[in-house]
Formats: C-alpha cells, structure tokens, sequence
C-alpha cells in the first residue's frame, strides 16, 4: 500500500493491459546501468496501474516518484523519533518575532543535476510559485504564510500571520524545492508533467517506460558518500499477486506491500528476507457529506457502530494492521495523545444493536431486513482501489457487517486511476483509502479536517475528500499551529477527537501500517525497528528519497 495521493491524477494511463502482471523488461534484473559489477537495487511497490511517466513533484499522483530522490527538501523530519530534524538543503533554522519569523541558512556548494548552481533564490522562488498557482500548494502552506523573501546570499525568511511552529513541518519537509532557471519557463506548472526533472537529490531519472522507471545515481551528488547504489528500477504491477511474487523470490531487495501469510510465504523463501510494519496513520472510510444517505449523522454513527474492526484486520489483512479507533489516535505511536473522555464517548466501538438504534431513531424502518425511508432503501456502494488485494477483502467484511445491520452494501474495487480521480473530485459515497500522518496526531487530523484542504464535488481536494467544512474545527487546528505549549496542543488534539466520536466526518477502520519488507544481503543500510531513521515504505515522502541516499552495496 501505496502512495498517499491527495490530489488529482495527472493524464491517464492509456495502455493498461489486461494481464494481471507486467512482464519485467530484459536486464532489469542484472549487471547496472552505470556500474557493472553492482547488481541494481530492484523495488516491489505495487499501485495497481502502469506508470505515466510524470515527476511534477507539486502533483501528488506524481510526487512520489520525485520527492525526496530528485527533488529534496529543506530539512527532514522523521516522524518515528518524535520529529527529529536532519539538515537537507538548509544547514540552519530559527524561530524569532514570537514564532511568526522563520528563518532558514540555505547550504551552499549544491548544484542542480544540470549543473547550475543552487541558491537561496531557489528557495524562495518555489515557496512563492506556490502563491502564485494555489494548485501547487498540497498543504495549503500559504493559509498561514504572510511572505516569503531571500535576504542576503543564503538566508531565505518566512513570516507567518500568527505562531506557527507546527508548520515548519510542512515548510521544511513536505515542499519540494524546484530550480528557478527551469520552472519559470514552464508555460502551466500546475499541469505540466514534469518528464524531464531536474533536481538537487542523490538520483536522476534515467528512464521511464509504463512498466518501469529506473534511477541512476548523481555522478555529482553534494552529499559526498551518499547514493552509492548505482542503479534503481521501481517495476510496474497491477495486482498484489505478481509483485508479492517477485519480492518473495528476491528479484526485489525492498518492498511495500501487503502480504498475506508473511512468514512462510516471504521470510522463508530466501535467507535474509526480513519485515517491519510500524503503525503509522489510519485506513479509513470516508464519507460522502454532501450527498444524502451519508450527509445524515446517524448513518455515519451507524456505520461506524457496526463495523467489528477486529475482524476486518484478521480477514482483510491477516492481524498485521490493527483495528482503529473512531477517536482517530494511531496507538501504540500516539498512544500518549489518546483522549479518555473520547474513549469513553465512543464506548463498545462495535456495537450493531446500537447502530440498528440510531437508525430507527432517525426516522428508517426495517424492511425485508434492510432499512427504509420515506420510501427509500438505505443503500451504499463502497469504492476501493481494485490492484489493492488486502483493501478488497477488508472492504467485503465491512460490506457484509452493514448489510447485517440493514444497510444494502456493495463494494466496487475499480481501476487505480479511476479509483483516485473519483476520490479527488468527490464522486463517490464511501471510499476506503488512507491520507498522510506526520510527527504527531495533528497532521492526519489536519488532512481529515481542515476546510481549506478540500475542495467543491467535481475539483480535486487535496486532502479532506469527504468535504468536511466547520469554521469551529478550522478554529482549533489554526489555534495548534499557533502554540508550542505541550498541554495546549494536546488539549486540542482532545477536542478534535471528541469531533471526530460526535460528528463521525471520517471513519477509521484499521491502523495503517508502514508496509516494508527488505533483504540486506546485497545492500545494507535500511531502516529497522532498532534504527528507525526514516518511515521505511516506498510511498513516504521524502523519507524514500533519504532511505536510498543512505543504502551502500554490500562489499
């Protein structure tokens, strides 16, 4: 599972063929392009579609495949060791003017892989395109900047409206920087595709067909000892199956995707084959809110009430991601942030007597077995990615529990691209899919529910595909990113859970887990539960990019 698309996909994917696999290309498996006695490093990372070939890194259908290998960032910030920071493209950074002044060193000696040289004029020329065409800004960065300026040879400033400290996340690790010389001669950023980038990081794409794109290391790379691995080839799958196979067999040294019965069918086949699924954000339903049934309280009470959310994780995906909870903290991560009194409104969190309840008590009548109103059956279709094995047999639990309860329940598990553009533009009554987390539970909470990430039913949301919209929440995440007082925040973070238990916006179903599978017997240096130095699947941003600067071949 998968990259954490917030926003419209860019093109579509013509050539989809009906095979339920891509046929790896000769001497993808072999001698490196750019280094013959190194054998490539091979990634298994199924999406469920053929690749479009475009690395617009302000694109999310397209960021995954730039952000952190091409086009770095700022800082990195590491969410599995409380938000550490790593020095990336600034060397410097300091808080003044009462947390409403930031003020980035930017490092010197970095050229663009075209060999021009990096400046701080990139800096602030990226975080300003991103003013100037709203479309690029997937975080809504600019809902809280005033102005962002270079001052001197290497300073670039940030000035807030209000405190901002939170933000920084999403300043220095999440935004992409693009060099000046190319981008502003781009006729529409917003809707070029970006074949050809040109970035500071420590790979160069080399080539991309749809059924793979390969990397090759930066000869002139600035961080001297690092991107050691020659050559990166990200093959193209269409079903878990084919892609579990090749990993399984160790035609692949890193993976990211779900497999069923892991220990015989992935860490016995090959010495070396090993796993590590930390718990990172949710899996969840969301929720159609402009649209009846589901613009209804009860329904969305309803729903999540008769979910047994055990049972979806030991069906759907084998107990390796655990049951959520509708409070909406990943635990054991955020365990600390878990509101009681949210707990104990949420109550039995399965509880199908009780969703029978609120549905009776809203006006619907059973039926034949399947609630009515006003004449009209209380039917829902589900959406889900259909490349996604693991997501199709979870959603058909959750589809049979509902059904159980009197809500006509079907799933539709449809085409990646499809399934994501749907998503985006709102098309859809539910739809099971995930949305980023970051160094504590506010950033997945502020994707939920934050008004200004989502968007009108028909334009691409970049996040809050359920368009969730109150000027109270709005309220509560501004009042976060404007205190850097622990008790503060987490008494916010208590109010936006006992939203998420009384106004139900999003339903989580399972804890989303990191999905990670390596074998160190040819390359060394990955991340591990000992060493979590980096979220360690393939779809984090730009931690991926971080992982392949810091593997080495093994001697």
């Amino acid at each position: 599972m998968r990259y954490k698309l917030r926003a419209g996909l860019v093109g579509t994917v013509l050539a989809l063929v009906a095979a339920t696999c891509v046929v790896v290309a000769p001497g993808l498996v072999g001698t490196s392009v750019a280094g013959a006695s190194q054998v490539p490093l091979n990634l298994a990372n199924e999406q469920g579609m053929l690749w479009p070939c475009t690395f617009n890194p302000f694109n999310p259908s397209s960021s995954p495949y730039s952000v952190g290998v091409t086009y770095e960032t700022l800082d990195f910030i590491n969410s599995l060791q409380n938000g550490k920071v790593t020095p990336w493209l600034a060397t410097n950074y300091a808080w003044s003017n009462g947390d409403r002044t930031l003020t980035f060193t930017i490092r010197s000696g970095v050229k663009w892989s075209d060999g021009v040289p990096f400046s701080a004029k990139d800096v602030a020329y990226t975080f300003n395109l991103l003013k100037k065409y709203p479309a690029l800004d997937i975080n809504a960065v600019w809902s809280v900047l005033s102005n962002v300026h270079q001052v001197g040879a290497n300073k670039v400033v940030f000035d807030f409206k209000a405190p901002a400290v939170p933000y920084f996340y999403y300043v220095a690790d999440q935004v992409p920087i693009v060099p000046q010389h190319i981008w502003s001669k781009i006729a529409n950023p917003v809707t070029d595709p970006i074949s050809n980038p040109i970035g500071t990081g420590g790979y160069l794409m080399n080539k991309c067909t749809p059924q793979n794109i390969q990397w090759t290391a930066n000869p002139h790379y600035w961080q001297k000892g690092k991107a050691q691995v020659h050559t990166v080839n990200m093959p193209a799958f269409l079903t878990n199956n084919t892609c579990n196979e090749y990993l399984a067999t160790g035609q692949s040294q890193w993976g990211a995707q779900f497999i069923p019965n892991i220990k015989s069918y992935y860490v016995a086949k090959k010495p070396g084959n090993s796993y590590w699924f930390p718990p990172v954000a949710n899996v969840s339903l969301f929720p159609n809110l402009k649209s009846a049934p589901l613009n209804n309280l009860a329904v969305r009470q309803a729903i999540s009430y008769a979910i047994d959310r055990p049972r979806v994780s030991k069906i759907g995906e084998y107990g390796y991601e655990p049951p959520a909870s509708q409070v909406g903290i990943v635990a054991p991560t955020f365990k600390s942030w878990v509101n009681p009194a949210a707990t104990r409104a949420v109550g039995a969190s399965y509880n199908p007597t009780k969703a029978k309840a609120l549905l009776k008590a809203a006006g619907y009548k059973l039926v034949n077995g399947v609630f009515q109103k006003n004449g009209k059956k209380l039917s829902l279709t589900i959406i889900t990615n259909g490349g996604y094995s693991d997501w199709i047999a979870s959603m058909q639990v959750v589809a049979s529990e509902l059904s159980q309860i009197g809500i006509a329940t079907t799933v539709n598990p449809i085409a990646s691209t499809n399934f994501y553009s749907d998503v985006y533009a709102g098309k859809f009554q539910l739809a099971y899919n995930v949305e980023s987390g970051g160094p504590s539970p506010f950033y997945e909470l502020r994707q939920w529910l934050y008004s200004k990430n989502s968007a009108p039913i028909g334009q691409p949301a970049a996040s809050n595909w359920e368009r969730y919209s109150s000027p109270a929440t709005d309220a509560l995440l501004n009042a976060y990113a404007t205190t850097t007082s622990p008790a503060r925040q987490h008494a916010i973070v208590n109010e936006l859970q006992m939203i998420m238990v009384k106004q139900v916006p999003v339903i989580p179903v399972l804890e989303e887990v990191d999905w990670y599978e390596y074998n160190p017997k040819e390359f060394s240096g990955f991340p591990t539960a000992s060493n979590p130095y980096a979220q360690p699947a393939q779809y984090n941003i730009p931690d991926w990019g971080y992982i392949l600067d810091n593997l080495k071949p093994v001697k």
